[in-house]
């Protein structure tokens, strides 16, 4: 949960900033999992590292206002809709937990981009 004394943080920025934090999370979580399954996961891996990474730097550039929100909320959307794809491919739990969770996340974070 964002924090709520940052003034500039609210509506479709906090939701976004939540989103990539879960992301974050989700991407870890089934990156580790990917891990241990052998080379027909490496692409999901490859790709839920990269989201995880990218929805991090996001959240942290909101939070400071960063000038370059817009354009890293949109390669995080671009991100987190082709790594949901590549996870939805699967039927690992991991794997379809992290689809539902970067749609969320690259909703969140074209709103964010469109505001």
């Amino acid at each position: 949960m964002a924090l709520t004394q940052i003034d500039h943080v609210e509506g479709t920025m906090e939701e976004c900033i939540d989103n990539c934090l879960e992301a974050v999370q989700a991407c870890e979580w089934c990156a580790d999992e990917c891990a241990g399954e052998g080379e027909e996961m490496a692409e999901c891996l490859r790709l839920c590292r990269d989201v995880a990474d990218l929805a991090s730097l996001n959240a942290r550039f909101m939070v400071r206002n960063s000038n370059y929100s817009t354009q890293l909320a949109e390669a995080t959307a671009g991100a987190a809709e082709e790594c949901a794809e590549e996870c939805k491919r699967h039927d690992a739990e991991h794997c379809q937990v992290c689809a539902k969770v970067l749609r969320e996340c690259a909703e969140s974070c074209r709103e964010m981009a469109s505001s």
